[in-house]
This record gives C-alpha cells, structure tokens and sequence, in this order.
C-alpha cells in the first residue's frame, strides 16, 4: 500500500505518523503558537527529528465554531510558509489542509506533496478535477456541514455504513477522474456527536473495505477531554490510547499534534505483527 508523493513511494503497510503545524491564531489546541518563522522552524524540526513522515499545514482553522476566513487570506497565511519549509527542509513532505482548489493548486505548485481536504470535496466543485490535474495524493475527509455549524445537531442513520456510503461515492467520482493515491478520513469531531465519534473508532476497520489507507486524526480532541472533564492540554495520554486503538483497527497514518508519542505507539503496535 504506498502513495506518491513528490516522485518518493511512502509505504502506508506501516504505519506513518503527520505533525500538525496549525499556522492559524484560532486552532483549537496550539492557536497562535507558531506565528513567526522561527517558531515555524523550530517546531517543524522538532516534528521531523522525531519521526514525522508528513508535516500537515493548515491555514483555515476547522474547529467547531471557527471564524471564516477568505481564501486571499487562506493563501497570504501559507504560501510563505510552504516556502519557508522546502527551503529549510529539503525533501520535505508537505501536506497543505485546505477545502479550496486554489489554494491547493498555488500549494503543490511550489512543493507541497498531498492535499488534506476536511470537506471531501464538497465546499469547492473544482476540487476534484485539481486533484486529477496535479496528480498529487489526496486526503478525503467526511465532515457534516461546515466548520461554522458542524456540532449544532448531527444525526446519521447508522453513522459507519453513511460514512461508507459517502466515501465509495466519492472514491468512485475520483477514479473516473484518474486520480490514482486517496486516503480517507472519517472526520473525527466534524458534525459527530460523542457517541458518533466512539461508534467510527470502533468500526475503524470496516473502512478497510473501501481498498484505500486510512487517516485517523483524534489528536487532543474534545471527544478525549470531555469524558475525562479535563483539557486539550491535557488529553495527551487519551490521544496515545485512542491513537493505540486506530492503529490497531487499521489506521495507516496518524495526524496528531505530539509526535514523538504517536511514534512510540505505532513501533509498538507493529510488534504485533
């Protein structure tokens, strides 16, 4: 199971680990925290030295609630820092979080490695024929909603099989397109009730059927702390155990904000087999 990205084959059979780099002032997390280049830079070393495969950078800010921002915006936050990054750190594999084909396109344009889509899709019509133009690997979330109204109230049928339903018919739509590297990802937190989030953890493998690698994003999320009545800050050994538990239903790649601990589980995990 590999995945171009940039002309390098990325073998997903062992699981791989994606550092969050939120470049927003609102993340839900780590807002705010890495706003000059220096900032950038040491954490994005950091990432990579300990053991980060991808470096997912995200201008948009998806949390529940978030403020909208222009796509003008969107692309001011992080041409620069896609730059920035390639330039530091040759061969590096970019991942750029965004649901807007310009923004996507001007991104791989000038070295970035994969498109991480929240929307799957659905918030910009001209996304799928991009991904086929660049010929870059494409993540494809499922979200209910937008990021604006997304936990107002989210109700599903069954939420694995709807799920299942939504990304073979979206997977189709891509394979008519030529688009040959798709990973998906349920979309932890986006329009999921608590109950909803714990059924797809569960049901993680299930999702296998559907023939592509899977990305499980659960990294210090609320659907961790809420239980607990603690915090994001503190949800760093929930996140190992949840991530513990994708790994071991199949997740292929863990996108989380602390990677040295999603390392440690998937070395661990894979002595398993």
């Amino acid at each position: 199971m590999t995945i171009n990205c940039n002309g390098s084959l990325i073998d997903l059979s062992i699981p791989k680990v994606m550092g969050i780099l939120n470049i927003t002032p609102d993340s839900f997390y780590d807002g705010g925290k890495y706003k000059n280049e220096s900032e950038i830079l040491i954490q994005t070393e950091k990432m990579l030295s300990d053991g980060a495969t991808f470096i997912d950078i995200g201008a948009y800010s998806s949390r529940p609630g978030a403020k909208h921002i222009s796509e003008e915006e969107e692309l001011e936050r992080i041409i620069p820092v896609v730059k920035l990054l390639i330039e530091k750190f040759p061969g590096i594999l970019i991942s750029v979080d965004t649901f807007r084909s310009k923004v996507a396109k001007e991104t791989i344009e000038i070295g970035a490695a994969l498109i991480n889509d929240i929307s799957g899709g659905k918030m910009d019509e001209n996304m799928f024929k991009t991904i086929a133009e660049l010929q870059v690997p494409y993540i494809l979330m499922h979200m209910q909603g937008t990021p604006q109204n997304m936990q107002k109230n989210p109700s599903y049928e069954n939420v694995t099989k709807d799920l299942i339903s939504f990304f073979a018919a979206q997977i189709f739509e891509l394979r008519q397109l030529q688009v040959k590297d798709v990973i998906i990802d349920v979309g932890f937190g986006f329009g999921k009730t608590l109950a909803h989030n714990y059924q797809l953890l569960k049901d993680l493998a299930l999702f296998k059927s559907l023939d592509t690698p899977v990305l499980a994003g659960i990294s210090r999320k609320s659907m961790l702390y809420k239980p607990l009545n603690s915090s994001a800050q503190e949800a760093l050994n929930a996140t190992t155990s949840a991530n513990t538990i994708a790994l071991l239903n199949g997740a292929n790649i863990l996108r989380v904000h602390d990677v040295k601990e999603a390392v440690e589980a998937t070395k661990i995990v894979n002595l398993l087999n």
